[in-house]
């Protein structure tokens, strides 16, 4: 007998309340250029192809270790940079260097407009939700 988690897919998806764009790069050729008046990276134009569009959470990591490291030994803990995302089943699968940008966020109004790499897609796919952790750009 299988386990029907649709309803609980539904309410978990309801939660996903930041508008996502995932963008790729298909020929390699696209970058950031630096604005010198500002210092800041901004990406280049048309060179990035829109794969998709909607709903998902960026969020940061709980601290994945809940002891800290003792004398030197090696403890698994997110970087201060370190985000994940949290995606519907529905979106399509991502490779590391994808780009995701938020247009949208009701929880974190600086979330918009921010752009993160997608640095592991392998962190972990539940019944409900697809997990892939993220890195900051500029």
């Amino acid at each position: 007998m299988a386990l029907d988690l649709s309803g609980v897919r539904r309410v978990v998806e309801g939660l996903l309340d930041d508008e996502v764009q995932l963008w790729r790069d298909s020929d390699g050729a696209s970058g950031d250029e630096l604005d010198e008046q500002t210092g800041a990276l901004k990406p280049e134009d048309g060179v990035a192809v829109l794969l998709w569009e909607g709903s998902g959470a960026i969020v940061r990591p709980g601290q994945l270790s809940p002891v800290p490291p003792l004398d030197g030994a090696p403890a698994a803990l997110p970087g201060s940079t370190a985000y994940q995302a949290l995606l519907p089943l529905s979106a399509p699968p991502m490779m590391p260097g994808d780009v995701l940008s938020v247009s949208r966020s009701a929880r974190d109004e600086l979330l918009v407009g921010r752009r993160f790499r997608v640095a592991e897609v392998a962190v972990g796919t539940f019944a409900v939700v697809r997990v892939v952790r993220l890195e900051v750009i500029g």
